[in-house]
């Protein structure tokens, strides 16, 4: 079975060797690669749950799970950010919607689910701008 982020670690790796040397490198890989490496792998652990298997919220269901894309995702943009030493936050949100496309497309494996570009689009998306946002905002203003 495949370590999920592995992908993400190495393009970051690879961006902080382009942009600081091999000690950008090993900063960006070892930065991105802890909290960023834990959410992924959290995250992949949610999408395995068959939908059998998944709690029912009752009528807030849609809401909590959807709440939780968002979130879940707002915090690995974040975490990508600060492995990036919070500057390209455009990279950030990329690497956080290919990771969640990545997901989606894992879930297609797992009984009773399925990918949805929607959440991909619509609550990942907004999750990862949010996340970044909000870390922005507040780091700017302890500045």
């Amino acid at each position: 079975q495949m370590i999920p982020g592995a992908t993400a670690m190495q393009t970051a790796a690879y961006v902080g060797l382009k942009t600081r040397g091999v000690r950008g490198a090993a900063a960006s890989y070892v930065g991105l690669g802890l909290p960023a490496f834990l959410l992924m792998a959290v995250i992949f652990g949610f999408s395995s749950i068959p939908s059998k298997e998944m709690p029912s919220f009752g009528w807030l269901d849609f809401s909590v799970k959807k709440f939780g894309h968002a979130f879940g995702y707002g915090l690995l943009a974040v975490a990508y950010l600060r492995g990036l030493d919070g500057k390209r936050p455009w990279l950030a949100w990329l690497m956080a919607i290919a990771y969640s496309a990545t997901d989606e497309f894992h879930q297609s494996f797992v009984p009773g689910r399925h990918p949805s570009p929607m959440d991909v689009l619509l609550f990942d998306n907004l999750g990862a701008l949010f996340g970044l946002w909000f870390y922005s905002f507040f780091t700017k203003r302890k500045k």
